[in-house]
């Protein structure tokens, strides 16, 4: 009498933890993606400096933007330097409701600790700049950083 072997079929692979892997998944890319929140219209290289420092609290920073429209925006506001504002374009007198907009959302405790950061193209005449730093005057907000890049240190 001969034994046939019958041949097992393969167990079925476990589905089981496949939610708890997916949701693992989703709430890594929630954590470790950061959302742009700004959308720039301007055009803004920042000159290089080599002393810097880094914001400790970038949370408490509000961005003021400088510099020439880009090409989707230059047919409509020409090529001089201008103002951006969150996702808009603004004038001058408009920093002082931005600035105030800014304090109105952050807690109570945390308005003397702002920062404000001005963004400017390297480009840019000093003379805009001039106009907004004497808006940040008016409204008292006299915690101003310049952004720039590190530049490379050269030895001779």
């Amino acid at each position: 009498m001969k034994l046939e072997k019958k041949k097992k079929p393969a167990p079925a692979i476990s589905t089981s933890s496949l939610p708890d892997i997916v949701f693992m998944l989703l709430f890594f890319f929630m954590v470790t993606t950061v959302m742009r929140q700004t959308d720039l219209k301007v055009k803004v290289v920042v000159p290089q400096a080599t002393e810097i420092q880094k914001l400790e609290k970038k949370s408490l920073v509000s961005y003021i933007y400088i510099g020439s429209p880009t090409e989707s925006f230059r047919a409509k506001f020409g090529t001089a330097p201008r103002i951006q504002l969150n996702d808009a374009f603004a004038s001058p007198n408009q920093v002082v409701e931005f600035i105030e907009k800014e304090r109105a959302a952050r807690a109570e405790a945390e308005v003397p600790l702002m920062t404000t950061s001005i963004k400017a193209d390297k480009e840019a005449k000093m003379g805009i700049v001039t106009d907004v730093k004497q808006e940040l005057r008016k409204c008292n907000a006299l915690k101003l950083n310049y952004s720039s890049s590190k530049r490379a240190e050269v030895y001779n």
